[in-house]
């Protein structure tokens, strides 16, 4: 009779955790958004998704576009299905994500617009004003943007129409 053992797999630290089943949410920000970044990559991980963490890492003075290319090209790719941006207004990262095809990013200040960018519009990136949004704000609008869907319906012709060539 032939016994095979099996190799034996070291444990991992309670305090190490993977959920292979968790969504995986790129985030990225300039120096402007940095820190409201690090506390939302956290709230992120609070709240069972996988942040994907694209830089900056530090608050030292870069460029919104490096990070905004990074989140928007995933989401493009299909390497994920939602992401985040933040940086000082908002809208430099709004101007380059955009750029993307089949990126909609929007910028939210506030939960009811947070809200309404994926039941209206199906946005699939989110971007913070870091500067004009405290953490707390911040946080909420996340949580908001998250739990929220897309409505459908009328929104849906909608949102056909945003990657339709101009006429």
């Amino acid at each position: 009779m032939l016994v095979l053992s099996l190799p034996s797999f070291p444990s991992f630290p309670p305090s190490l955790t993977f959920n292979p089943m968790a969504e995986v949410i790129p985030i990225g920000s300039d120096h402007a958004g940095f820190q409201l970044k690090e506390r939302l990559v956290e709230e992120l991980r609070a709240l069972g998704y996988e942040p994907l963490d694209l830089g900056t890492h530090s608050s030292d003075s870069t460029d919104y576009p490096d990070y905004a290319h990074r989140v928007a090209s995933k989401v493009e790719h299909h390497d994920a299905s939602r992401g985040v941006l933040l940086c000082g207004t908002g809208l430099g990262m709004s101007y380059t994500a955009n750029r993307h095809p089949g990126v909609r990013a929007a910028l939210a200040w506030s939960p009811e617009i947070a809200k309404l960018a994926r039941e209206h519009g199906d946005s699939n990136i989110l971007i913070l004003p870091a500067r004009f949004v405290s953490e707390e704000e911040g946080v909420e609008i996340l949580k908001t943007w998250l739990d929220a869907g897309f409505a459908g319906g009328r929104h849906s012709r909608r949102v056909e129409k945003i990657e339709q060539e101009p006429r």
